[in-house]
């Protein structure tokens, strides 16, 4: 089954402390982490997530770009980040497909709902995103040999006798 994944990204901002706290100072970096985030979040997880960012009172057609292999788009003018969420659920709906959408915006979880995708607020989101850095974590920390020597165990009685032979000067 394919999973997507669509974040409404201003509300996740909003949402999260650390993000929420940076938004204050400079929006533009906490942008710059949610996409790291959930950039991260996508090549671990094997979801397609689409990021969408509200343009509402930006004039332009919107604006799709793909950064880190996350697909971040920004809304057309007059268009809320809640209206292309519908259309994008609306457009990825079908059979063995499950997409959720990450907001912790009420009404527009009922309304996702209503339309067959699953909500996922955004404390649970931040939750999987912490649990996955940590098993990648986990997965790349080298294993360390308890072992004083770890070739040891690899070799044959008659490999160890001839080595024990050589130290001796024999």
């Amino acid at each position: 089954m394919e999973e997507f994944l669509i974040v409404d990204g201003y509300n996740i901002i909003g949402a999260w402390p650390q993000l929420s706290k940076l938004k204050d100072t400079d929006l533009e970096e906490a942008r710059d982490k949610l996409i790291h985030m959930l950039a991260e979040y996508q090549s671990f997880s094997g979801m397609k997530v689409y990021l969408v960012f509200d343009a509402y009172m930006v004039p332009g057609l919107g604006k799709k770009y793909v950064q880190s292999k996350l697909s971040v788009l920004y809304t057309k003018e007059k268009e809320t980040a809640d209206e292309l969420i519908e259309r994008l659920v609306t457009n990825l709906m079908g059979r063995r497909r499950q997409i959720y959408v990450a907001t912790s915006d009420m009404i527009e979880q009922h309304v996702i709902f209503g339309k067959g995708a699953l909500r996922m607020p955004a404390g649970e989101l931040l939750v999987k995103i912490n649990q996955n850095r940590k098993e990648v974590r986990q997965r790349i920390q080298p294993e360390t040999s308890t072992k004083r020597n770890p070739l040891d165990g690899k070799l044959n009685d008659n490999m160890k006798e001839l080595f024990e032979r050589w130290r001796r000067g024999e």
